[in-house]
């Protein structure tokens, strides 16, 4: 979700700050310009001053006076600034100019020119920026004398000037905007960051309720304050939940419980009920093999209720050590089937663990192993470890299960419809199900090559983040420890 917030808030920013930067930096170069043509407004007034001068003294020695200080001005104007300036008459022939070849661009059809005959001073060209390399700045003052207009000062200005200092206050502008977009991307970051931080929380929160972690529950003091009403309500929801979770597991266990011995004192008289019938009744034995079957199922529903409401005891626990206890239990039974029970591994593998828990979990997989398992075959326990976990893999060589069917495996009652003629409550893997995740263990499954089933069972080496774990043993295990 960050990164389709991120940018969306850095696109907009952007947008804000072109906004901004763009009428800035033509503002900018616009006053640049004015100031410019303000300075050539004053000068070619002062020059008007000078030729109104020169045309209003007599001919003789002032005159000539006159006129040569308007070209000394003129020729020290172009010398100092480099800028072209002379004083034209009506017919564009010059009275003063400098340097002495420059002559009125456009002649008398020239636009500067044609707007002060008609008295007024030139607004100046349009905006110069800083691409334009040939564009010159012409201004014009109209020289006055008794209300008409006898002659034009012009000054052409380079633009080489004012194209860098525009293009200078740009530079200040761009890097005034980019410090302004790094602040900006350091505070949509941190938005980001303040609005997805509950969401992260509340999604870690609801991915741990989906795999069985009732006791997660998320802060409602963090975020804007619709991610505040969320929290408060997936909290309300949570609650709601456990409480569901928990009188239903409670009236599973009561109704085990209490079924037991009603069903005892029924198997009870249907044996005894048997003794004034035939030994071979077929329908005494099939009551007495569904009261049996009744009696599996309620020692099913009773064990999975204890499973998820005790506690885990987790500890410090070598688990390769107690593999090979249980395998070591199983081999009379495997014997008995024909079938080939192997061990192999470290001598030595340390994990976080409950070692009651393990312990049948460990019996109820390789039980179902054996049990589909046909006489000849072989069933081969693996103990590895790496950085993260203890891993422990039961693989089979069974008829296995079908992509469909493993993704219903370990769901209460479900066996599948190929194995009914195998005994059972379908409530086994269940049990081992909560059993491990009470521990903060992953159970998995796959199909074997070339046929069977493949159980996997990743024991942590540090202690997992549990509510109501109880932790024993006083030290962790390393990643390295074996």
């Amino acid at each position: 979700m960050r990164s389709r917030l991120l940018p969306l808030l850095i696109v907009l920013l952007a947008g804000v700050l072109l906004a901004l930067g763009v009428p800035l930096a033509t503002s900018q170069a616009r006053s640049e310009q004015q100031r410019v043509i303000v300075d050539r407004i004053d000068d070619t007034a002062r020059f008007a001053s000078l030729a109104q001068y020169a045309a209003d003294a007599a001919a003789g020695d002032a005159a000539d006076e006159a006129a040569e200080t308007l070209r000394a001005d003129l020729a020290r104007y172009y010398e100092v600034y480099g800028i072209r300036a002379g004083v034209f008459w009506r017919d564009a022939e010059p009275m003063a100019v400098a340097p002495n070849d420059w002559r009125v661009p456009g002649g008398t059809a020239g636009e500067e020119f044609a707007e002060a005959l008609a008295g007024r001073r030139s607004q100046g060209p349009s905006q110069v920026w800083p691409w334009d390399g040939d564009r010159r700045l012409i201004v014009a003052s109209p020289v006055i004398r008794d209300g008409d207009v006898i002659a034009v000062v012009l000054t052409d200005s380079p633009t080489g000037a004012l194209r860098s200092r525009v293009l200078r206050g740009w530079l200040a502008i761009a890097t005034g905007e980019a410090a302004a977009m790094l602040l900006a991307v350091g505070a949509a970051f941190r938005l980001a960051g303040w609005v997805l931080r509950p969401v992260r929380v509340l999604d870690k929160a609801t991915h741990e309720m989906a795999t069985g972690r009732l006791t997660a529950r998320v802060a409602t003091a963090a975020g804007p304050p619709e991610l505040r009403r969320l929290a408060r309500s997936f909290n309300e929801m949570a609650d709601n939940v456990e409480e569901v979770l928990r009188q239903q597991r409670a009236f599973v266990a009561d109704a085990s419980h209490q079924l037991r011995n009603p069903l005892s004192a029924l198997l009870l008289r249907i044996d005894l009920l048997a003794l004034e019938l035939p030994e071979d009744n077929p329908e005494v034995a099939s009551v007495r093999t569904e009261g049996k079957r009744l009696a599996r199922v309620l020692d099913g529903l009773l064990d999975l209720a204890v499973a998820e409401h005790t506690p885990a005891d987790l500890r410090v626990t070598d688990v390769a050590a107690l593999v090979a206890e249980r395998v070591a239990a199983w081999h009379p039974v495997a014997d008995r089937r024909g079938v080939a029970l192997r061990l192999a591994g470290p001598p030595a593998a340390t994990g976080w663990s409950d070692p009651v828990g393990l312990s049948s979990a460990l019996d109820a997989i390789v039980d179902n192993a054996l049990k589909f398992t046909p006489g000849g075959g072989e069933v081969r326990v693996t103990v590895s470890t790496d950085r993260d976990g203890v891993t422990i893999e039961t693989a089979d060589d069974g008829p296995g299960l079908e992509d469909a069917e493993l993704e219903r495996i370990g769901d209460r009652f479900w066996r599948s419809g190929r194995h009914q003629n195998v005994s059972g409550s379908g409530l086994g893997l269940s049990i081992v199900a909560a059993l491990l995740a009470a521990a903060g263990a992953d159970i998995s499954y796959a199909r074997n090559a070339p046929h069977g089933l493949r159980v996997t069972v990743t024991v942590p080496r540090d202690a997992p983040e549990i509510p109501g774990l109880i932790v024993t043993g006083a030290q962790r295990p390393g990643p390295g420890a074996a």
